[in-house]
């Protein structure tokens, strides 16, 4: 800043030096000077002073320059009105598609679609006019007014200067809008539930702009709208992916489409598919290991009695899914622990050693927990170890706080009292389960 202040100070000076030096050589020029300037004209002759002759040449250009000013002056005036037309014309279409904007935002629909209908007018009434940009704010007038359509459910309207607005010259000119113009459809087709109609609309944008996490969102929303459980899947890992929601979100959008997924499922050889599509880090979700446990057990439980090999394949199955869940159990919340058991518990008929073995070492790891001590009374149920048996479900019967595992803790308790003829412990036990219901 200071240098710039030294600069002009110093130009200054040079224009004083300059105007000096000016001055000086006219007064050493004219001052005393005796000088004529003779002009012929035969048969006349005109003496006159050299001094007088300079200032007529000097006053001379000054007025021809002032005259040739003033002309060009009045020969511009006809392009100056017609500018200042099209500036007064360009500045109440950007002020109504702004004012059409603003009312948008604010919710204000009807308004907003007068005054983008008023821009457009305006932009329409001197097509002559050439605006800057004339068609890149008619392409944003007419969505505006397509936009404020919808929002009134003016579909007719709407779908009207929607294709206006998507001009295939404005296309080439303009792409951006165009692509505007597509997502816009796009989220009308999604509001209206028309999801065939979403799918053609993002078909039309090009590879680059499907990649872009605006379009990603509605492809989700598009996905899910037809059922399509897989697209929307791998539209919400990719939207995760690029940090389109927050961590927590993501896992839960995640979570729900996978458990979705599997629920979806018609037997357990699309359920196996179903898993193995799933990556590391979503297999290791107890939700989703819980979610593809419950639909293995619905399926093995449709399956004949006869499929006896069936059954224990797809109960090792369950068991190798919940592997996951198992390992942190202590970290899971009441309710996933209640669902683990009563998955486990579902499976116990087919139970192997080693798995009974883990069950027995993970109740003496967490001795006071209920749900295992009463999945582990079941299992001793079952391999008929009554004293055990007896103890365990014994301890869950003042542990656990569910309703439907106490009255089945109190059940198991009275058959195994009539299993040792001690009918009194049995009717009390039958009482207890029986106040439950």
């Amino acid at each position: 800043m200071t240098r710039r202040k030294e600069g002009g100070a110093m130009r200054s000076v040079f224009w004083l030096l300059g105007l000096a030096a000016i001055a000086v050589s006219l007064a050493l020029l004219v001052g005393g000077n005796q000088a004529l300037f003779t002009l012929f004209w035969p048969p006349y002759r005109f003496d006159m002073s050299f001094n007088f002759v300079l200032f007529c040449l000097v006053a001379g250009f000054i007025l021809g320059y002032l005259a040739l000013r003033a002309v060009a002056m009045l020969r511009e005036l006809p392009r100056q009105a017609k500018r200042w037309r099209e500036q007064q014309v360009e500045r109440a279409a950007v002020a109504g598609v702004l004012d059409a904007l603003s009312l948008q935002l604010a919710g204000r629909f009807v308004r907003a679609q007068t005054a983008a209908l008023g821009a457009l007018e305006q932009l329409e009434a001197m097509p002559s006019v050439s605006l800057p940009r004339r068609e890149q704010m008619q392409a944003l007038a007419h969505l505006l007014v397509a936009e404020s359509a919808q929002a009134l459910q003016k579909t007719e309207e709407r779908d009207s200067h929607l294709q206006k607005a998507m001009d295939p010259v404005w296309r080439k000119q303009y792409p951006d809008v165009f692509e505007g113009a597509v997502l816009r459809a796009t989220r009308w087709a999604i509001e209206d539930r028309d999801a065939d109609a979403a799918r053609n609309w993002l078909s039309e944008l090009p590879q680059g702009a499907v990649r872009r996490i605006q379009a990603l969102r509605l492809k989700l929303r598009v996905a899910r709208l037809a059922g399509s459980t897989d697209e929307a899947l791998e539209t919400a890992r990719l939207l995760a992916k690029h940090r389109a929601f927050s961590d927590d979100v993501a896992v839960s959008i995640v979570r729900g489409l996978a458990a979705d997924a599997l629920g979806r499922a018609h037997d357990l050889t699309q359920l196996r598919g179903v898993w193995a599509q799933l990556d590391t880090q979503e297999r290791a979700m107890p939700d989703l290991a819980l979610a593809a446990a419950r639909r293995a057990n619905s399926l093995r439980h449709a399956q004949p009695e006869g499929a006896v090999e069936e059954r224990a394949a797809s109960a090792a199955l369950v068991q190798r899914w919940l592997e996951p869940a198992w390992s942190r159990f202590v970290d899971l919340d009441a309710t996933q622990q209640r669902d683990l058991v009563t998955m486990v518990e579902q499976g116990l008929a087919e139970l192997d050693a080693t798995g009974f073995a883990r069950l027995e070492q993970m109740q003496r790891q967490w001795p006071t927990n209920g749900f295992l001590q009463y999945l582990a009374g079941q299992a001793c149920m079952r391999r008929q170890l009554w004293g055990k048996a007896t103890q365990l479900l014994g301890q869950a019967s003042h542990s656990l706080k569910d309703a439907v595992l106490l009255r089945r803790a109190w059940c198991s308790l009275a058959v195994l009292a009539e299993e040792r003829n001690d009918s009194s412990s049995a009717l009390a036990a039958w009482k207890k389960a029986a106040s439950l219901e």
